[in-house]
């Protein structure tokens, strides 16, 4: 009686972890498997990561960094499958967006006006919906931020300038990186002595 409480919950864990389309801490999936045993589930789990590796070739159960799990495609087919992919979750300018927010973060509203046009406020509607950022209110602006969901579903650990610089270290040539620097340093005396 035992093997089949397994299996049953080994199988809402795969229902779990597939409806999910995002990573699952832990405590979710205890409550999923309806175990109510951590020791149990992560042994459920590691079963589970196990099986997925032996029935499917394009697709398995991943364990993250942070001890959450995933289902998801194999880093190694995503080329292959592009051109058969459903629409993405974001269209390309809220994509765009989004980027420019964890590249340039904490960044304002006005600052995002300015560079993305007035589109970006349903853009940040949409991506505060996600909730993939989040905005605190400083006077009447406002200034954002990516959220933890932000850097769990896409698989980034650490903190937000760890972030900045694994997203984008491969983005900047040195040369760019250092034309950017040179214009920055020369503009800060120039508000400083305008105080």
């Amino acid at each position: 009686m035992g093997k089949i409480e397994d299996d049953d919950a080994m199988a809402r864990l795969e229902a779990a972890l597939y409806s999910a389309g995002r990573p699952l801490t832990i405590e979710e999936l205890i409550r999923a498997s309806g175990t109510e045993s951590r020791t149990k589930t992560l042994a459920i789990m590691t079963n589970l990561v196990k099986k997925t590796k032996t029935v499917f070739k394009a697709i398995e159960v991943a364990s993250l960094p942070d001890g959450s799990y995933v289902f998801q495609l194999k880093p190694e087919f995503n080329t292959v499958i592009r051109k058969y992919a459903s629409k993405p979750l974001l269209p390309t300018a809220t994509l765009k967006t989004l980027s420019y927010i964890a590249y340039m973060q904490p960044v304002s509203s006005k600052r995002l006006v300015e560079v993305r046009g007035s589109g970006v406020y349903m853009h940040l509607k949409l991506l505060q919906q996600l909730d993939y950022i989040e905005h605190q209110n400083v006077g009447r602006l406002k200034i954002y931020n990516t959220t933890e969901k932000f850097q769990k579903y896409f698989g980034i650990q650490g903190d937000k300038d760890l972030l900045k610089q694994k997203l984008f270290t491969k983005v900047r040539s040195p040369s760019q990186a250092i034309e950017q620097q040179a214009p920055q340093a020369s503009t800060e005396p120039l508000t400083q002595t305008s105080q």
